[in-house]
């Protein structure tokens, strides 16, 4: 007898993806970015307007013209004219950039009993991923805090984490490659996730705590979410000291800050140099034992 045939994944099309991404009314911005050109735009309008064949039809001409195609993940208030945290009117998906070691961390991802199954799995270039989860009933920190936690137990983009992020669409073709690559969204699940459904740790000045027990309690704290930045710092601290080259480190960085940074790779080397110091210092200065443990310290350098 033969074994039963595994049923052909969901490709939904670009306007099917953000329908059901988003409620037809849900303003989101969609960012058009031609790297070769130095040209940046914009786009702020309703999900209907966006999945309309019109706005698909502009898209489709930008990115034949070389523009990379993205949108914003967590729906904007209706007098918004810009994507800032501010603007945010709710939160509704929390993400994970998989690059290096892409494949690896997406099967890793899909074995842990960590995490929900994803809704969508992006396959953005050659061993690279998105991977995109539906949510509702966060706050902007606990969805950060949340994103953080993901990136750290599946070694994705530390720069992926804010609430304004924008992620590739997909039907479009990734522009940063010699050969163009065409964006495709697999669907995993019709689900919608809380804050409960996700079994992470996350990380604190006392002791790790499962969010959804801290959440329980009390709404995270501001402060428990660091800026990009500090993010990189951190991440860079991490690779190098399990013994990453730090010419390796300074691409990561630079290659997942280059939507953000004028100069992504000054950016990148004096972030690996900043936490090369930090680990140099701490492995030749010993901690005053004498010191109060109440007293706090600083756990980041400022870029």
């Amino acid at each position: 007898m033969n074994a039963p045939e595994k049923p052909a994944p969901s490709l939904p099309s670009t306007s099917e993806y953000i329908l059901d991404n988003f409620k037809p009314t849900d303003r989101i911005a969609v960012l058009v970015l031609n790297r070769q050109l130095g040209e940046t735009t914009q786009r702020i309008t309703t999900a209907q307007k966006a999945s309309s064949p019109e706005f698909q039809a502009w898209l489709r001409y930008k990115n034949a013209n070389g523009a990379d195609i993205y949108v914003g993940m967590n729906a904007l208030q209706h007098h918004a004219s810009t994507r800032t945290k501010d603007d945010i009117e709710k939160i509704s998906h929390v993400y994970l950039d998989l690059d290096h070691g892409g494949t690896a961390s997406l099967e890793a991802l899909k074995n842990s009993d960590l995490v929900p199954r994803p809704n969508y799995v992006l396959n953005t270039s050659p061993g690279k991923f998105q991977v995109v989860w539906k949510v509702k009933g966060m706050t902007i920190q606990e969805a950060e805090a949340l994103n953080q936690a993901i990136v750290r137990e599946f070694d994705g983009d530390p720069a992926a984490t804010d609430s304004t992020r924008v992620l590739r669409l997909p039907g479009f073709a990734n522009k940063k490659y010699d050969e163009d690559f065409y964006v495709q969204a697999c669907t995993e699940s019709t689900q919608t996730y809380h804050l409960r459904d996700f079994k992470l740790q996350i990380e604190s000045q006392d002791a790790p705590r499962h969010l959804q027990e801290e959440v329980a309690r009390k709404p995270l704290p501001l402060s428990s979410t660091l800026s990009q930045s500090e993010h990189d710092w951190a991440f860079a601290k991490r690779a190098l000291a399990r013994g990453d080259e730090p010419e390796l480190v300074i691409q990561r960085i630079a290659y997942y800050r280059a939507n953000d940074k004028t100069d992504p790779n000054y950016y990148a080397r004096l972030t690996v140099t900043k936490a090369q110091v930090a680990l140099d210092t701490t492995a030749t200065h010993k901690p005053n034992e004498n010191k109060s443990q109440s007293e706090p310290t600083k756990a980041v350098l400022e870029h």
